[in-house]
This record gives C-alpha cells, structure tokens and sequence, in this order.
C-alpha cells in the first residue's frame, strides 16, 4: 500500500515538471514565453529584421546606390557640395583638385591657332603715298604685308568708310589697279600689260602676276592649305582665322562692285592678278574664313572691286 502510494506520487511529480517545462519553451508555440504569438508558428519578418535605423545611421549601399551623380540641372552648371566627380589620376599618390591656373585648354584647331613670327623674314620697310609697308619675303619673293591702301582716282573705301581703308585697304576695279585706260576693263589690253607690270604700286614693285601669285602658292607648300598659312591671326569671322606663318597676313577686305554695293567684309579677301583671262576677265585669288585654300578665279575687270598686294620686282 505505501509501496503504490510513492510509485503515484513519484509518476505525478515526473508528469508536471514536463509539462510546466514545455510550457516555459520559447520555441514552442503554444507556450506562455513564444517569442511570436502569431498563428502561423513562423517567426515574422519584423522578427528577423533589425529595426530601421534613423535618417542619420550608416548603411552599406547597395549596388544599385552606387552611381555617378546626375548631370546638373539647367539651372546650375555648378555641382552642389555634397556631389562629386572622379578626377583623372596624377602621376603622384595624391590626387587634389587642380587650380584654375593649372587647367590647360585645349590645343587650337588649325583654322585659329597663332604661332610665334620668330619664323618671319621681314624685309625692308616702303613708304608710299604718305604710308609705311612692311614687307615680307616669302620663298624668292618679297612682297607688302598688307593691303595697298594707295586713294587711285576710282578706288573706293569697303562702303565708303575711311576707317575701312585704315583696315583694309581700298579697292580697285582691274584697269584702276593697273593704271590703265578704262576701257581696258571692257576690252583686251594684253599689249599694254608688261612684264612686273607696275600699276599703281611704288617703284620698284609691281602688280602680281597670275604666274607670281602661283609662285606664293609654291613657297608656302601649295594652294590647298595656303589659306591657313597667309590669313592674319585675327579679324576673320567664324574662327576663320589663319596662322599667319610668313607674315602676309592677310585679312577680309571683302569686295564690292561699280554699282555701289559691298559685301563679305570679315569672312573674304580678294585680290587682283595682273593677267587677262579675256577682254572682259582678268585672273585674281580669294581667301574665304571657311577655306584652308587660296582659290584662283577669273572675275569681271570692269564690275568687281577688289584688293591690292604688291610684290617687289
């Protein structure tokens, strides 16, 4: 009887300690401690997950976060301070933001780049009609470094203003430039035309030939990239500027015509030949602020105003 008695009492006790240490599990989810009094018996993800953090915690970024900044906004070309770019790296182990004295521009296009004249053969300076040339010589040739600015009865100003002239140089019609009788610019004056023809040039010089013109074209390495190398550093439109290698420097009288108009001042030069294409057209060359080139053409002696070179016999 007392045997039976603790055998009860002994099974009683074994029974609800296993019971009170189930119902203590965590993981058990009928249990008073689960850790998720959810339904399902899975852990939620708000379980599993840390809190969000505030605006002001350090993340990792993802792979998506990790990008160039986007371009500015119209309205600022200047990036705000919290942007950055990358910068090339420097031959040293340091990398800072250059100076604005570092930063070299670009190389200039052939069309606009100015090179020192210490390349320049200057002649002797001539003093005509109360100016003074310059000359330069070019191969076996030497001619005036800027336009013949000489008031021929008949010439005009590019739109009749002096300060043109003062610039460029006046214009002439062909029999004009190569003091002529008038009637030669409608008719053929070939037995007139001698050789180093001088015009209306100082002694000793003489209107180009279309043969002398040719003879340029040859010293400064042909006609296709002359242009480049005979137009002035400065005065043409549309970085249309030359390198002024030898010194001609040659600039954009324009042209204008017996009518009285005028045009393409800044962006073409024109200059007379002294030789007859035919009765009505003589030889002269053109600079344009689009061409690497000296074109050759034949124009109307009688219409077309154009400028003078002079080249030295």
């Amino acid at each position: 009887m007392v045997l039976r008695f603790f055998l009860f009492a002994v099974t009683f006790l074994f029974v609800s300690c296993t019971e009170l240490g189930e119902r203590d599990n965590p993981d058990d989810p009928h249990g008073i401690n689960f850790r998720n009094s959810s339904s399902s018996g899975e852990p939620s993800s708000s379980a599993a997950s840390p809190p969000p953090t505030s605006s002001s915690s350090v993340v990792a970024p993802s792979s998506s976060s990790i990008a160039a900044p986007p371009p500015p906004s119209s309205s600022s070309s200047v990036p705000s301070s919290s942007s950055y770019v990358a910068l090339p790296p420097s031959s040293s182990s340091s990398v800072a933001a250059p100076s604005s004295s570092s930063i070299a521009p670009p190389p200039p296009s052939s069309s606009s780049s100015v090179p020192t004249q210490s390349g320049v053969n200057y002649g002797t300076p001539v003093t005509y009609g109360g100016e003074t040339y310059k000359t330069v010589v070019i191969g076996t040739q030497t001619w005036m470094a800027r336009n013949l600015n000489y008031n021929a009865t008949g010439s005009v100003c590019y739109k009749n203003e002096p300060a043109n002239c003062t610039t460029y140089g006046r214009l002439y019609n062909w029999a004009t430039a190569m003091a002529l009788p008038a009637d030669c610019n409608s008719k053929s004056c070939s037995g007139q035309i001698t050789v180093k023809h001088k015009g209306i040039c100082p002694d000793g010089w003489h209107i180009p030939s279309d043969d002398d013109w040719n003879a340029l074209m040859t010293a400064v390495g042909g006609a296709s990239t002359a242009g480049t190398k005979l137009k002035a550093t400065s005065g043409w439109n549309n970085s249309g500027n030359g390198q002024d290698t030898y010194g001609f420097a040659a600039l954009p009288g324009g042209n204008g015509n017996s009518g009285g108009s005028f045009g393409l001042v800044g962006n073409f030069g024109y200059w007379w030949s002294a030789t007859e294409l035919n009765a009505y057209y003589a030889y002269g060359r053109f600079m344009g602020y689009s061409y690497e080139s000296v074109v050759r053409r034949n124009s109307v002696k009688s219409d077309d105003l154009f400028s003078v070179r002079c080249l030295q016999d």
